[in-house]
């Protein structure tokens, strides 16, 4: 007969258990983790990422962009990076997103696209009082109605696709601005060049100078480039509507400006105030010999004409939506 001995080790189902515990993962809010779609559901998803209980992923939380099912994200046995939500739940559950990813990855690509200063293209799908919506890369953005170069009424741009430049990209504060002005003026003076003669037409009158369309972007002709006269204000020399010709006295892609003058045209100083066709039927002649004059190293410095005012753009901050709704 066999003697059997029973060793007693010391460690029964509870020390089992507790010993799971001790080296089960811990999963927190705001971790990347791996997971394998376990099931689908009508508003939902079970996720299996390792822990003791399947995880869940609501429909609202699978993509930055509105989808109608799981279907058109998510496919079973699937396996894919998910941003952990929530802490486990009152059943062990936890919540998980795969649209948190996006969006921080989409905050990422906005901010390389605007230090290169890209040009980026976004169809309008709605517009409000103070200018109109688009996406980029599946965030919402703001184009300021001041920003909007087009003669269009705003509610017209919806469903139009406009070349924009960003103007502000804040993460924090959740503001995602654009110009869709200055991608137009960049477009314009890639065209344009320093001491060329364009005709335009004065769109605005302002104390400071006249706003002049040429071919669908403004230009600043500031009072200071409108003669060698003095004039206490640009409505004793223009119109609205009226035709002029200008020169392009410097071209500023980053801040989206065109200056203007006439001054420089005048073949005799004040002709802008006297008789501006006269400077007008010169106005080739006259920019000829100013380019003629950058060519050669000055003589003698001219006083630096009165600078112009930096153009605020004012943001109601009820027309600014969040980025991410």
């Amino acid at each position: 007969m066999v003697n059997q001995h029973v060793i007693d080790i010391g460690f029964t189902h509870e020390d089992f258990a507790a010993l799971l515990d001790k080296y089960d993962y811990h999963y927190s809010p705001g971790q990347v983790v791996a997971g394998t779609v376990f099931s689908i559901e009508p508003r939902g998803a079970l996720i299996d990422i390792g822990a003791k209980t399947a995880a869940y992923i609501p429909i609202q939380e699978m993509s930055i962009n509105r989808i109608d099912g799981p279907e058109e994200v998510l496919q079973s046995n699937e396996t894919r990076e998910f941003f952990i939500l929530t802490d486990e739940n009152e059943d062990g559950q936890l919540t998980l997103s795969i649209r948190r990813i996006e969006y921080m990855r989409a905050w990422e690509r906005v901010r390389q696209l605007q230090a290169e200063d890209a040009t980026v293209r976004s169809a309008v799908f709605a517009t409000n009082r103070g200018g109109a919506l688009v996406r980029i890369e599946g965030l919402r953005g703001f184009i300021p109605g001041s920003h909007i170069s087009t003669r269009k009424p705003k509610e017209d741009l919806v469903g139009e696709e406009l070349p924009l430049k960003f103007l502000e990209v804040d993460e924090d504060r959740n503001r995602l601005v654009l110009s869709h002005r200055r991608a137009l003026v960049e477009r314009k003076m890639n065209r344009l060049e320093v001491g060329e003669v364009v005709i335009g037409t004065v769109r605005g009158l302002k104390p400071y100078g006249a706003f002049i369309d040429i071919g669908g972007v403004s230009g600043l002709l500031h009072i200071s480039e409108i003669s060698h006269d003095h004039i206490d204000t640009p409505h004793s020399v223009f119109n609205v509507n009226d035709e002029v010709k200008v020169m392009i006295i410097d071209l500023d892609a980053e801040r989206g400006r065109i200056s203007l003058s006439t001054k420089q045209l005048e073949p005799e100083p004040g002709d802008m105030v006297k008789n501006p066709q006269i400077v007008y039927d010169k106005a080739e002649e006259m920019a000829a010999k100013y380019r003629e004059r950058m060519l050669q190293p000055a003589q003698s410095a001219e006083p630096e004409p009165e600078s112009e005012p930096e153009l605020e753009i004012v943001l109601d901050e009820a027309d600014l939506p969040a980025a991410t709704e």
